[in-house]
């Protein structure tokens, strides 16, 4: 698993410095190393062993596919739709590890602030074929981050809800610089963010293996 997360830093380092220098190719090659890195870790860590590691993987395979459509922007659309894939496999693992719905409904309150800020915030820049897959992509994420709450309390560890957060954050500047205010900000910090998200999601394959080992011990 070190290495696999080496190998996801190195090529995220790759993919930033790349992007600042305005060489298009590298910055691609370097982010679609660091998106393989992630799948490596998830593997590595025993994601085949548990109904959780395996719906972690199938997400972080879609993510991959996120990625790898995002590097094009006439390819957005079906980008967004492999996130949103990608979303209901961590809410499946988060099910599949058993969720405590009255802390998913007080995740999923708190939530409802960022939400009535980002869907107005959002409106005026999408566009009319946009605006539905977009809505729906929120809800997605929206729940998937209660999920995580309900789960990290149903003695799951907080790297679930860590993960959630991290990669929530990641798309409202994923957001930023597609529909409101492009910059070279935004990358710099969603995309250490999103990485961090899927790094923290494939290290917590590893460590609920663990703890499920110790407790069949």
């Amino acid at each position: 698993m070190r290495i696999a997360s080496i190998i996801t830093v190195l090529g995220l380092v790759v993919c930033l410095a790349a992007g600042a220098m305005d060489l298009g190719m590298a910055a691609k090659i370097g982010k679609m190393t660091a998106s393989c890195g992630f799948i490596a870790m998830a593997i590595a860590g025993g994601a085949m062993q548990s109904r959780y590691g395996i719906a972690i993987l199938v997400a972080l395979f879609f993510s991959w596919w996120g990625d790898f459509f995002l590097m094009y922007g006439g390819l957005f659309l079906y980008g967004l739709i492999a996130f949103f894939i990608g979303h209901v496999g961590y809410g499946i693992a988060f099910l599949a590890h058993g969720v405590r719905w009255k802390w998913a409904a007080i995740g999923l309150a708190g939530l409802m602030l960022p939400a009535v800020v980002i869907f107005p915030w959002l409106n005026p820049h999408l566009t009319d074929d946009l605006r539905i897959p977009v809505y729906a992509y929120i809800t997605v994420i929206t729940l998937m981050v209660a999920l995580s709450v309900g789960a990290w309390k149903n003695n799951g560890h907080w790297l679930m809800f860590a993960g959630a957060l991290l990669f929530y954050v990641s798309d409202i500047l994923v957001a930023r610089q597609r529909f409101v205010a492009p910059s070279p900000i935004n990358p710099l910090i969603g995309l250490p963010l999103y990485y961090g998200a899927q790094m923290v999601f494939a290290y917590g394959v590893q460590v609920m293996n663990q703890r499920r080992t110790g407790a069949q011990a």
